[in-house]
């Protein structure tokens, strides 16, 4: 494929991210921060969120184990959570670390088991997404160069 056209791709890949709700306006803050002395600063960024992230979603899920429910502990996790979801844009990541949050303030545990199934959903679709991106920008030959197109 030739380069124009896997700008292209990499554009509208991007832009669907925006358009379906799984990043927002962050994202393209995190993109402006990336310099030539930095060329993989977002995908780097990204990488360390989806670690991260990962390993507390672990953590939580291991404390949702536990009887009886430490609802202010799970709200502390999913604070942090939502922090660094807010940090690269992941939008519907974070607006479920809110739902969950609010369940937890009801000690709803109904509440958060679903509410944690679809965090976990959501991250795994966001995670899947983020790293199609990053592998097609990789193939432009500018691995981790955000296009600031399709903005």
């Amino acid at each position: 494929m030739e380069r124009s056209s896997l700008q292209n791709q990499a554009a509208a890949m991007k832009k669907s991210f925006f358009d379906q709700g799984y990043l927002d306006e962050q994202f393209y803050q995190l993109e402006e921060l990336q310099d030539d002395a930095s060329p993989n600063f977002v995908e780097e960024v990204v990488a360390l969120f989806l670690r991260d992230s990962s390993r507390l979603i672990g953590i939580i899920e291991q404390a949702m184990d536990k009887h009886p429910q430490d609802y202010r502990k799970l709200e502390t996790y999913m604070h942090q959570l939502k922090g660094s979801s807010s940090s690269i844009g992941a939008l519907k990541v974070k607006n479920e670390c809110t739902h969950f949050r609010e369940c937890c303030a009801e000690d709803n545990l109904e509440g958060c088991l679903r509410s944690f199934q679809k965090l976990k959903r959501e991250h795994a679709i966001l995670k899947q997404k983020l790293e199609a991106y990053f592998q097609l920008l990789k193939q432009m030959g500018s691995a981790g160069k955000a296009t600031k197109s399709g903005k």
